[in-house]
């Protein structure tokens, strides 16, 4: 049986307008960092098609390895909006309307309004929860470790809002920036020493093209604040026997 990492979260953006891009994804960074703040940690993240086979999979692939799921897009009125069918799938138990959220949108639509586009809307998996969304009524849902949401950016924000109170967290994770301008070769074995010295935080270089000058954003990750600071400092420290100049940038 397979152990779910706690504290982990993974990430998983549906919709064939991602892939194509005729629309850029705007939720992942969002979600990463609002799950960090409450000590989650993002480990993976998959963009898939509006195919239910390939959803199926994805889902249940995540939810078996980190504690938390949280999906985007396809739970909208249309008929290509088909997650809450693979979700459903995924369980293995049928999708209905759930009884609340049928209430719920039947009672936000005057008289007629209420078309079968529309009723798609309340359709979850049964034994499903629901996420309230105050923006525009048609709720998410939640299944066991897995959280669907929304895909448009402003419903989407307050429906993770609603989850993120149920969830368990650690440590957050803490960063530290430091930009320099020499090229990574310069500084590359050195900081290669430092990550050995410092196991427990992630030491990254990250190439940059500034007002035509090359350099490059070290930044370093960890849930220990002090052992951060230690490393960012040993960072510079490091740089600057180099001849370098390193500047702090603003936190990544």
């Amino acid at each position: 049986m397979t152990t779910r990492e706690p504290h982990t979260a993974a990430i998983l953006l549906i919709g064939d307008e991602l892939l194509s891009g005729r629309t850029q994804d705007l939720n992942l960074a969002y979600i990463s960092k609002k799950l960090n703040e409450v000590g989650v940690q993002v480990r993976e993240a998959r963009m898939v098609p509006d195919v239910e086979a390939e959803i199926v999979a994805a889902v249940n692939a995540l939810r078996a390895r980190y504690a938390y799921v949280f999906t985007t897009g396809g739970i909208g009125p249309t008929h290509d909006d088909i997650t809450a069918d693979s979700i459903s799938a995924a369980f293995g138990v049928p999708c209905y309307y759930h009884p609340d959220a049928y209430a719920l949108l039947e009672a936000n639509y005057p008289p007629g309004e209420f078309t079968e586009a529309r009723k798609r809307m309340a359709r979850t998996p049964v034994g499903a929860s629901l996420i309230p969304n105050p923006v525009s009524r048609a709720p998410g849902f939640r299944v066991e470790n897995v959280f669907v949401m929304a895909g448009i950016p402003r419903v989407m924000h307050v429906m993770l809002e609603g989850a993120l109170p149920v969830l368990e967290g650690g440590r957050p994770v803490v960063s530290r920036s430091i930009g320099v301008y020499l090229p990574e070769g310069r500084f590359g074995t050195g900081l290669g020493a430092l990550q050995t010295r410092f196991p427990d935080v992630s030491i990254g270089s990250y190439p940059f093209l500034r007002d035509g000058r090359y350099g490059a954003s070290i930044v370093v990750r960890g849930q220990d604040p002090a052992r951060v600071a230690e490393a960012a400092e040993d960072v510079r420290v490091m740089l600057s026997g180099i001849g370098g100049a390193p500047f702090d940038e603003e936190t990544a």
